[in-house]
């Protein structure tokens, strides 16, 4: 083994591996002319960082270059075309997965080292010891009364999590440590639970919330207020909703509050 290459620092690399392989690959598989020299070796090692941090082995490749990447090419990550998002020279790889250690993926864990943002290194040249072997398991869904995030975690959250929280309903609240502002609000069943209603505020950062445009723009912590049963009509919701502004006076407190 010739080569470590190491994902960015951060989650969505590890997301497209967690959730679509396919898309891993390719992401992987288009990298900057300039970094020839260094991914010239045969065999990549590919680690991810999950949230929770560490340095988790991904897989073994064996890896070939094919030659220039189409600048149209549709980047898995991004969701942008490559010429929109560099204009450097890019190199497309052929990878593909080594079988010796495809039971060790999810498992092994190194130290990187303290070179964090040197995201391609040669195990040649660095020694990365191991630091565990253990399968990797994000946690459990804590629950709707624990359950506690910022906006912008909402859309790497685990599988398990984002089901239990489309499958819900009920009264929410916004907060921002930043500002000291507030704000309560509903999801219903025709808003897509509230994973599809927290996913609007991380999408545009307001939701369409008059009281949230408003405002200076803010990560907002989400926790949930109480849940409300399939069966409830949404005028019984809206009223559990009241009943939850006047009890932490969210109108004449909240600041975010404009309903």
């Amino acid at each position: 083994m010739e080569l470590v290459v190491r994902g960015e620092i951060g989650a969505t690399p590890y997301l497209l591996w967690r959730d679509d392989r396919a898309a891993f690959d390719d992401y992987q598989s288009v990298q900057t002319a300039a970094n020839r020299t260094k991914l010239g070796a045969p065999y990549w090692a590919t680690f991810v960082v999950p949230p929770s941090g560490g340095t988790l082995f991904a897989g073994l490749y064996r890896a070939e270059r094919l030659g220039p990447s189409p600048k149209d090419r549709i980047d898995p990550l991004f969701k942008r075309t490559d010429a929109e998002l560099t204009a450097d020279e890019l190199d497309a790889y052929r990878l593909t997965l080594s079988s010796p250690l495809n039971d060790y993926a999810g498992k092994v864990w190194i130290d990187w080292g303290l070179a964090a943002r040197s995201w391609i290194q040669r195990s040649d040249k660095q020694d990365k010891p191991i630091e565990a072997i253990t399968e990797f398991r994000e946690d459990a869904f804590p629950g709707y009364t624990h359950f506690i995030a910022n906006i912008s975690d909402i859309p790497t959250l685990p599988r398990s999590w984002a089901e239990a929280l489309r499958a819900a309903q009920g009264i929410y609240l916004l907060t921002s440590d930043r500002t000291g502002e507030w704000y309560v609000g509903s999801a219903t069943s025709s808003d897509g639970g509230f994973l599809a209603r927290w996913l609007a505020y991380a999408a545009d950062g307001h939701g369409g919330n008059i009281g949230l445009k408003s405002s200076e723009p803010s990560d907002y912590q989400v926790s949930i207020l109480e849940v409300v049963g399939s069966a409830t009509t949404l005028k019984d919701t809206l009223a559990i909703e009241a009943l939850w502004k006047r009890k932490l006076q969210s109108r004449e407190m909240g600041s975010l509050q404009r309903n």
